[in-house]
């Protein structure tokens, strides 16, 4: 048997259950050979590492400052309190998981030029084409998460990424590889998805004249719209490339990475982010529903592939469930409760006139009305004490006296732990009630274009200021100033934002809090503060209000215990025994 197709089916079982498109019954294997005579199974190995994207909603905000999860043995409460290792690195470890994905990318890049994939020979091409773009891209995808999840010092105070792996291995390979250095891993990153948007169009749309740079392979409509066209929308295509391309960028830009060897600079990430905002339409762009596109009136517009305005790739949308919904709305709604957001994250929520609210002069803060007259999005996204909810609009009353199992801790791994349950991302038409359900449709981001707006934002002020869009249309001010008007903060005028707009430190403050909310329970803010820099240490806080709900009193829910070592993850320990030249990150055994 050929020795590649062995390690295709190690990677098979490592990666558990792949596509209905791709499962080959492990009594027949395939040579990687009969691919060429069989475009379905060569299409496998490219459609299997679909499945195998990371989630949007990872839920690592329970590790965070953010939120506490109420269930016992979730692996981020043992990672925020004292028990992470290199061995009990399962929850955000991507070693596995993206490395066996380069493997099917990489045997299949070594393959699809023999591929017969249609009798037409100018189908043929354009299907080779579209295919191997999406391969180089998904590569490049993958290697992005592994950066992101292991790169860091190791103990000679080098800057080091993973092993880059541009070939398929065999049982003849030698798997004691080195880790290359951040810089190398960046780079390889930019040349994979570089090759991705030369081979792919932006988005999958049927056309009325083939673009000229498909000219080469056909000049017939019907024959692009086949292979790039409508049918391959939510493939991998040249504007997720250029996405993750700003996603590796401010990655590369950020504090935690600066050191001689990473010639990344916020420039780079800024022009990167414009080219994506300048498709979307420049600051107009942003979409008016963009703050709720989880919603009802978003979510059931989805269909035939088309991404609502606020979405630059998403996954498939679901017929109807209650996923989301049964995890996370009060038990009272008949939810888990699982995400318990914090007080200090409500503290960030500013009031509507865009001033934060320990400003005393201006912000008009009330503190026995802590709720009123605050940022519009607080109660879009966070369940509070005297917040409604559900399908029946029912009032929720989180205080350990208000005698429902909505209360703190009244229910064990039900009842929230802070005083306040997550709004964001449920539906408020879904009913869990097991008597008489009401599943409704869903789908999960990858990437959302706020993303794409904030990290802009974020490069702009660092490479050049404030107000300085160093020759394109919009500055990082004008984003931030769009992103806080469509959420009905600030006023027509915004003079909190004026005041920051002079100071490039104040700015970058703002920003990284409108980060924050904008992109609350999406999967951030573990890796924002590490990136930053940031105190990783700042314990959870809670809300407990009288059962009359006119006091309330404020505490400790969860102390954090990072070391500091902890703002870079560690290579998972299993490998190291393993491999004697995989240099662990400074501070992990």
């Amino acid at each position: 048997m050929n020795k590649k197709i062995l390690l295709f089916v190690a990677g098979a079982l490592m990666l558990g259950g792949c596509d209905d498109l791709f499962k080959p019954g492990l009594e027949n294997f395939k040579d990687v050979e009969q691919m060429y005579e069989d475009a379905q199974y060569a299409q496998g190995f490219l459609m299997s590492t679909y499945s195998h994207i990371p989630g949007y909603y990872d839920n690592s905000e329970y590790a965070t400052d953010d939120a506490v999860v109420n269930q016992k043995s979730d692996a981020f409460l043992t990672i925020a309190t004292g028990g992470w290792t290199a061995s009990t690195w399962t929850s955000l470890n991507q070693w596995t998981n993206s490395f066996s994905s380069i493997q099917y990318l990489n045997l299949f890049l070594e393959n699809v030029d023999q591929v017969k994939w249609a009798d037409d020979v100018e189908k043929n091409a354009l299907f080779a084409r579209r295919t191997k773009g999406e391969a180089y891209g998904l590569r490049g995808m993958f290697l992005y998460y592994l950066l992101r999840a292991h790169a860091g010092f190791g103990e000679n105070g080098e800057l080091l990424g993973v092993p880059i792996l541009t070939e398929s291995q065999t049982v003849e390979s030698n798997f004691n590889l080195p880790r290359a250095s951040f810089q190398a891993c960046v780079e390889q990153i930019y040349s994979d998805l570089s090759k991705a948007e030369e081979m792919l169009p932006w988005e999958y749309e049927d056309v009325t004249t083939v673009p000229a740079e498909f000219q080469s392979l056909t000049q017939d409509i019907g024959k692009y719209n086949t292979v790039m066209g409508a049918k391959a929308r939510q493939l991998f295509n040249g504007l997720i490339a250029r996405a993750y391309r700003v996603r590796t960028a401010i990655l590369a830009a950020s504090p935690a990475f600066q050191t001689p060897s990473n010639t990344s600079t916020w420039e780079e990430a800024a022009m990167a982010a414009a080219s994506v905002i300048d498709y979307n339409g420049g600051i107009d762009g942003l979409a008016a529903d963009g703050i709720t596109y989880y919603e009802a009136t978003v979510a059931d517009a989805v269909k035939d592939g088309i991404n609502p305005k606020e979405i630059l790739w998403r996954e498939n949308i679901s017929s109807g469930d209650t996923n989301q919904e049964g995890r996370h709305l009060p038990p009272s709604l008949f939810g888990s409760g699982n995400m318990n957001p914090s007080q200090n994250l409500v503290d960030a929520f500013p009031m509507a006139n865009g001033y934060p609210i320990d400003d005393v002069t201006n912000s008009g803060y009330d503190k026995s009305k802590p709720y009123d007259k605050r940022d519009p999005r607080l109660a879009k996204y966070i369940i509070y004490n005297g917040s409604t909810a559900g399908s029946s609009n029912k009032t929720i009353y989180t205080s350990s006296k208000s005698a429902t199992d909505d209360g703190i801790n009244t229910v064990e791994q039900k009842s929230t732990r802070t005083g306040y349950y997550m709004k964001k991302r449920l539906r408020m038409d879904v009913n869990c009630d097991p008597t008489s359900t009401s599943a409704k449709a869903h789908y999960n981001p990858r990437v959302r274009y706020t993303e794409m707006y904030l990290d802009y934002a974020e490069a702009a002020n660092e490479a050049w200021g404030p107000k300085n869009a160093n020759g394109n249309s919009y500055s990082a001010y004008d984003v931030v100033k769009a992103i806080r008007k469509r959420a009905g903060v600030g006023g027509d005028n915004d003079p909190y934002l004026e005041k920051c707009a002079n100071d490039p430190n104040e700015m970058r403050k703002l920003i990284r809090n409108e980060r924050r909310l904008e992109l609350c329970f999406e999967g951030f803010r573990f890796w924002d503060l590490r990136r930053w820099n940031e105190n990783l240490n700042e314990a959870v806080r809670g809300i407990d209000w009288t059962s009359d709900g006119q006091s309330y009193t404020t505490f400790t829910v969860e102390e954090r215990a990072y070391e500091d070592y902890m703002r870079y993850c560690p290579i998972p320990y299993s490998e190291t025994l393993k491999f004697s030249n995989l240099v662990q990150n400074k501070g992990w055994k």
